[in-house]
């Protein structure tokens, strides 16, 4: 897989992230106001991984967010118990061999420990774990770009896999090459109920 890499310019913001390891997790912290790291030479790229969608089956989650009020708390909660997509770990497996993952999801920050044993769980490649800011309600497609252009200000992204197809157009837009994740069977009701948690209610 060579997709071509992209090098916009843009603000110079902190990555919250953290490294996830079999064990232990170790936390790397943010980077100060303005500060970039520079590659270092013969560094690998990177290659985003989203989480749900892509890796993780929601699907037996998505009833939480179906009826009114949406249960967001039994929603994430429920998270751990994600079954594993095996075509997203085959993806994610063959682009570690070349590439330095990074976990790009929607969840929000309150999410990370139970993200994190998740991916240990499963025997998911290393890689940094990058999250929504807790509060920001802003669309997936919106988010995304925005963390893969911080990212890019350290080294290049060549591939950002996602289930989206929002965000992966906004990507593709933004310059990114991208690789549809269209391996999660989803019924008409869950795509729409996915397509509003993603993009309107700027949740996950």
């Amino acid at each position: 897989m060579s997709p071509s890499t992209a090098h916009p310019q843009h603000e110079h913001d902190p990555v919250h992230s953290s490294l996830v390891h079999p064990e232990p997790v170790h936390v790397l912290s943010a980077q100060s106001e303005g500060a970039v790291d520079q590659p270092a030479p013969g560094e690998l790229p990177y290659a985003a991984v989203d989480v749900d969608g892509v890796l993780a089956d929601v699907r037996h989650r998505l009833p939480h967010l179906q009826h009114r009020p949406k249960d967001w708390d039994a929603f994430f909660a429920a998270a751990p118990d994600d079954p594993l997509l095996p075509e997203g770990e085959a993806v994610a497996r063959r682009l570690a061999e070349d590439h330095r993952i990074v976990y790009l999801t929607g969840r929000p920050e309150r999410c990370r420990r139970d993200t994190e044993a998740w991916l240990q769980q499963h025997g998911l490649p290393e890689g940094r774990l990058v999250m929504r800011r807790q509060g920001d309600r802003r669309p997936a497609r919106v988010t995304k770009v925005e963390l893969l252009r911080r990212l890019i200000q350290e080294a290049p992204v060549d591939v950002l896999v996602d289930d989206d197809v929002e965000v992966l157009e906004a990507a593709r837009t933004a310059g990114f090459a991208v690789l549809p994740a269209d391996w999660m069977p989803r019924a008409l009701d869950e795509q729409l109920t996915l397509a509003d948690a993603q993009q309107t209610e700027g949740r996950t």
